[in-house]
């Protein structure tokens, strides 16, 4: 449940215990999420109710104090038209809206679903190893059904564009589908939660997991180097 609980600056409150924490915060962060890229259109077709990772991604990131997360999204429209405001005229005298006290973005998060679908498990199998024998236990086997999801997290220098960190995460969780058909309207009502857990919560838990392995790589940051400077040319000379 990597997304629960809140984050108020340094400190955080009910976050996973199982998220890195950094002591001291690295840098200043921005989260883009490309949503013209065909990843976003695959997941938002498939689960249009989740919505933009952005929220996720960002309240994770703050709880971890690894990074102090700075707007660059929706809500920097309302950002300028306050200094819009400001700058007409209209607001209140001492509401100290001067220029230069934008705080510059050090990095860009750039997240990616790769998948995340359903697939059967293990039900097929146990289903029909069990369901000429046992109808009952049969069916509920069959409903064992695993959700999976796989993502990916990149990590640029805003000031050299320079890709600092790249991170690959999984999940995968199995639940039951039981049908009242089967074992009974009472025990589908009681057992309802199995089958109503959705399938956001493998997606942010695979986040977690990139993200994680992100933090613990930054942890023993090496830059890159390359003889004569990055952008220079290079060792890989072309010919005449």
């Amino acid at each position: 449940m990597a997304q629960s609980g809140s984050a108020g600056g340094a400190h955080s409150q009910d976050a996973d215990s199982n998220l890195e924490y950094c002591p001291d915060a690295l840098g200043t962060l921005a989260v883009y999420e490309d949503q013209s890229k065909n990843w976003y259109r695959d997941y938002y077709s498939r689960y249009p109710s989740l919505g933009s990772t952005e929220p996720v991604l960002r309240l994770m990131v703050q709880q971890s104090n690894c990074f102090v997360v700075v707007e660059r999204g929706d809500a920097m429209q309302n950002i300028m038209g306050e200094r819009q405001l400001a700058q007409s005229g209209e607001m209140r005298e001492g509401s100290n809206y001067g220029k230069g006290q934008i705080v510059a973005a050090d990095y860009t998060m750039s997240p990616s679903v790769l998948f995340a679908k359903k697939t059967g498990g293990l039900g097929g199998a146990l289903g029909g190893l069990f369901g000429a024998k046992n109808k009952r236990l049969g069916a509920l086997a069959g409903g064992l059904g695993k959700k999976e999801a796989s993502t990916t997290l990149l990590l640029i220098d805003n000031r050299s564009s320079v890709q600092v960190a790249a991170a690959q995460g999984s999940a995968k969780k199995f639940d039951f589908k039981l049908g009242a058909g089967v074992i009974g309207t009472s025990a589908a009502g009681a057992l309802g939660g199995y089958t109503d857990t959705p399938e956001g919560k493998v997606i942010v838990a695979a986040f977690a997991d990139s993200y994680n392995k992100m933090v613990r790589a930054l942890r023993n940051y090496k830059s890159q180097t390359v003889e004569g400077g990055l952008g220079k040319g290079g060792k890989l000379k072309i010919g005449e």
